[in-house]
């Protein structure tokens, strides 16, 4: 039809690309345009030339009147809530009708309303839109057709909207359009991803590609060898000057660099040349190691996500030995179906945190990967040689970090280069180092967000853990006892759930040298669960003396001024059974401050607490920055001989 528009990035079925659908999904083609651009008389055209025995259609607005009692009149008296709702309902019935029936159908409805004297559009379409339609047909009418057909109208009572305002609505919906159609590809290859590990997942490292696990650039490589192909040897690489063009990092360069990966090679050529750049791009052997370990663990898993070349990455890591247990999300070609911006990036995280509930590590190097940190629950910035690190990155970092609240560590690869800003506002941490990995690898309550470290098992847990469960002590000996215990694991995980900082400290030989202490320790409150969190408490203070000592019998005992101007807080019990008070003072702090990080430090936990559907797990529900720390978890028995002792 004259005026519609198909976008390529558009019109991709769902199994094409992605290959998140199965092969008996309905196909559902979505019909959009504003009012006015002929999405109802292309319908009926539609109908007469390929009739109804194969094909079905529907215009949104009377589907929504057939699913809601009262029809339109009641549909549009309800909040926008419920809305949103009965719209979901209408194309949840289309889909089911068609995958009952086979027929393709066709869905002609709106995705945004903009009356002209309102400064910005209403969305009006529903995720279930998107998740449901294979292929969407956007009906790009010249402006000035669509007014003129509004005041040619006899049949509908549509207001007049000036020719520029026309303009606006369509780019916003065209534009909207395709950066939402394309993160819905994206997210369904997500989900094809923990399909494949069965709901195991607690964990998930999200980790960038070019220059973050590898020194080297993909897409200067492979444009590098085009050249040398066309023998153009001093021909610029083509993503440097899209990139520096107005159009920036945005969506439509990400799709301008698609198309030029299209041009440049068929689809052989292209791998072909994808094994060739593949060859010459070394993997950090820190994050070698550090995917080895994730892949031998059933709860952790990693998945990267790259603005490049997908197919790099999966020949990269298959040589690795890791392409099993690590996928890729990237794009290259135009039948990937989607491509990955900074945007979607951080969406991605979000979907995993929000929407499964996992526990998120964030790798990134550069600007792009900055919402995607932000959205982590670690974040771990990865600091290249000076000449090849972004050159743009140090002041993005220090705006995210003093302006929007980023919290992150870095990472020098390799370990002589010379680290970012400085290491006290961004810490340094090792890959392989214990800590971290002990960090990485624990489990995380997929609920709540709630991270868990555990010293069982360990020698010193052990050795800790013998007085506190010995009858003969007692008194003064067990206050002792638990103080130890607060040090310990103070000194040894709370440093990896916070991280460390390097701080100036006098020599005993009497000049000045480089020490450590805890991140922020000055902006952290120690907060004693009494009475019987008291002495472990002390031995949490005893390893952090600059932070702030709270006594607390109730969760009001906590105010405000405790927290303001803080960025971490240690609730300290030494024993959780139930959860309930845990429970009832992460909530106290959550009403005061609302994105201060929490840890909870405690000598036991009840394996209960913490199971799914346990008190924390239901209480806490969304919850994030949120951790445990405990020597040992105990079962019943143990409890109940615990409840018969006390501290002192």
């Amino acid at each position: 039809m004259p005026g519609s528009m198909v976008d390529p990035q558009l019109n991709q079925s769902t199994d094409s690309g992605t290959g998140s659908a199965s092969d008996s999904k309905a196909i559902v083609v979505g019909l959009y345009g504003v009012p006015g651009s002929g999405k109802t008389f292309l319908l009926d055209q539609l109908k007469q030339e390929l009739g109804q025995e194969h094909f079905a259609f529907y215009e949104g607005s009377k589907m929504i009147a057939t699913v809601v009692p009262g029809g339109l009149d009641a549909f549009q008296k309800l909040e926008e809530q419920e809305k949103a709702r009965w719209r979901q309902l209408a194309i949840d019935t289309i889909g089911k009708k068609c995958a009952e029936s086979g027929q393709v159908a066709v869905v002609a409805g709106h995705f945004i309303f903009w009356p002209e004297e309102e400064e910005a559009g209403r969305p009006v379409y529903t995720q279930n839109d998107l998740d449901t339609f294979t292929h969407i047909l956007y009906l790009d009418v010249p402006a000035e057709i669509v007014a003129q057909r509004r005041l040619d109208d006899t049949e509908r009572s549509r207001p007049s909207i000036s020719v520029t305002h026309l303009r606006k609505w369509q780019q916003a919906e065209k534009t909207h359009l395709r950066q939402k159609y394309n993160l819905s590809h994206a997210e369904s290859r997500l989900e094809e991803v923990l399909a494949a590990r069965q709901g195991q997942l607690e964990v998930v490292l999200v980790i960038d590609a070019d220059r973050t696990l590898a020194a080297e650039d993909t897409g200067t490589l492979f444009w590098k060898r085009v050249s040398n192909s066309r023998q153009s040897m001093d021909e610029e690489c083509p993503l440097k000057t899209l990139f520096s063009s107005p159009l920036g990092y945005s969506y439509t360069a990400f799709r301008q660099a698609a198309l030029l990966y299209e041009e440049a090679a068929n689809d052989q050529e292209y791998d072909a040349l994808c094994q060739d750049v593949s060859s010459a791009v070394a993997m950090h052997p820190e994050f070698v190691s550090l995917l080895q370990l994730v892949a031998e663990q059933e709860h952790v898993g990693a998945v990267v996500v790259t603005c490049g070349l997908r197919r790099v990455w999966e020949k990269v890591l298959k040589r690795e030995g890791l392409s099993n247990m690590v996928k890729v999300i990237g794009g290259g070609r135009i039948s990937d179906g989607y491509v990955v911006t900074g945007t979607v990036k951080a969406a991605l995280v979000a979907r995993l945190r929000d929407t499964h509930k996992m526990y998120v590590w964030a790798f990134g190097d550069s600007p792009l990967d900055l919402d995607m940190l932000s959205k982590a629950d670690q974040a771990i910035v990865v600091v290249g040689e000076k000449q090849t690190r972004s050159k743009t990155m140090d002041t993005a970092l220090m705006n995210a970090i003093d302006n929007k609240g980023l919290q992150a560590r870095q990472v020098v690869l390799p370990s002589n280069a010379s680290p970012r800003l400085d290491t006290t506002k961004l810490p340094l941490i090792q890959l392989t180092g214990n800590e971290f990995i002990n960090s990485v690898l624990c489990h995380c309550n997929r609920l709540t967000g709630l991270q868990v470290l555990l010293a069982t098992g360990r020698n010193a847990a052990k050795l800790l853990a013998t007085p506190m469960r010995d009858a003969a002590v007692s008194g003064s000996m067990l206050r002792e006892a638990h103080r130890r215990v607060g040090c310990y694991l103070a000194i040894e995980f709370l440093t990896s759930v916070i991280g460390v900082e390097e701080c100036q400290i006098s020599h005993v030989l009497g000049h000045d040298t480089s020490g450590y202490r805890l991140l922020h320790e000055q902006q952290t409150t120690i907060v004693a669960l009494m009475r019987a969190g008291e002495p472990m408490a002390f031995g949490v203070s005893d390893a952090f003396s600059l932070a702030m000592f709270v006594h607390a019998s109730r969760p009001d005992d906590i105010k405000l001024h405790h927290l303001q101007g803080q960025v971490t807080v240690v609730l300290v019990d030494s024993v959780v059974n139930s959860g309930k008070t845990v429970v009832e003072f992460v909530q106290a702090v959550r009403n005061l401050h609302a994105t201060i990080r929490i840890v909870v430090v405690a000598g036991v936990v009840q394996a209960q607490c913490v199971s799914q559907g346990s008190l924390i797990n239901q209480a806490l529900a969304g919850y994030g920055n949120l951790s445990l720390v405990a020597l040992r978890l105990s079962d019943v028995a143990t409890r109940k001989r615990l409840r018969q002792r006390k501290v002192g």
